[in-house]
């Protein structure tokens, strides 16, 4: 039977369920472990039921959702950054139950691209009134499958995935400290990405979507649902995360300096006229490489191609 709670705040649009709510302690630098008593009196003194645990291990956040969608919560909410609340996504589109479960999503990581494709505020006051409030958005996912250790694998995405230099980067950061502190993660975090930037060397690819297959040299290829990622970049400003479409974006054969011109432009979106950027919708594409290339999806590395993705429509009820 499902557990369901109907929120007591004033103005509610809709009845709130029973609540799981999965915290991820040290995301944000180990900001969020301190935060959470505040977070947890707020949401509580804001008429919200709700039992939680901290997360301890990466991976964990996905086993704590799937039980939690299995056992009969309603709704499930990640306290973290685009990495817990993909891990809870995959948790809850893992279990049969996933149709009718919400997600929910409070900001509190060094990263919450996704939070932002969903306006949801930063600020916890509002954020919190927000999960509250009964408001709710049925959203697009993604999927990618890929392989790690040599076996084949699969994995949801909500905002985007890329492989080439994002992915790259995003391998640069896992030898960094975890409770490092949330600006001193974002710098570290800087500082390895520029040197992945001295280390990188563009990829021939072939790259098969579903009007054709072409093989080019390039310096990274983006799949997004939503439209931003890496700390605001509006990486593809036309994707909507309710179409039934991904954004697929080829930055092609750039030097490291044209690149490092480009760079202003991929926060403003203005990239997407450059002669070497192509972007297109899709709902399949296939990307391999005979030179080697990782994958990452939401901020994660997940391993290496060749590998596919697909968008797939109406998949995730989120509070937004």
């Amino acid at each position: 039977m499902r557990r369901s709670f109907a929120a007591r705040q004033v103005g509610l649009a809709m009845p709130v369920p029973y609540a799981k709510i999965i915290v991820n302690p040290v995301a944000g630098g180990s900001a969020t472990g301190r935060q959470w008593p505040q977070i947890s009196q707020r949401l509580r003194s804001g008429g919200l039921s709700f039992d939680w645990e901290y997360t301890s291990a990466a991976g964990q956040a996905t086993e704590l959702a799937r039980a939690a969608a299995d056992n009969g919560y309603g709704y499930i909410i990640a306290v973290g950054g685009d990495g817990t609340v993909n891990e809870v996504a995959n948790g809850i589109l893992g279990s049969p139950a996933a149709s009718s479960t919400m997600l929910g999503l409070l900001s509190a990581g060094t990263s919450s691209d996704f939070a932002h494709c969903l306006g949801i505020p930063e600020d916890h006051d509002p954020a919190c009134s927000l999960l509250l409030s009964g408001r709710k958005k049925v959203i697009d996912v993604g999927f990618v499958e890929y392989s790690s250790a040599s076996r084949p694998q699969g994995r949801y995405f909500l905002n985007a995935a890329n492989v080439g230099f994002g992915a790259a980067v995003v391998d640069s950061w896992k030898n960094i400290p975890s409770r490092s502190g949330q600006p001193i993660t974002y710098a570290l975090r800087v500082a390895a990405g520029l040197g992945s930037l001295l280390r990188y060397d563009n990829r021939e690819v072939t790259l098969d979507t579903e009007s054709k297959v072409e093989t080019i040299r390039g310096w990274a290829v983006v799949v997004a649902n939503g439209r931003y990622f890496a700390d605001r970049m509006l990486i593809a400003p036309q994707a909507k995360l309710d179409d039934g479409l991904l954004d697929l974006l080829v930055i092609g054969d750039v030097s490291k300096l044209e690149f490092l011109r480009l760079w202003p432009d991929l926060y403003k979106g203005s990239h997407i006229v450059h002669p070497k950027v192509m972007m297109k919708k899709v709902t399949t594409a296939t990307v391999d490489s005979a030179e080697g290339m990782l994958v990452e999806a939401d901020g994660e590395l997940l391993g290496e191609g060749p590998v596919s993705f697909r968008v797939v429509p109406s998949a995730l009820t989120v509070a937004a």
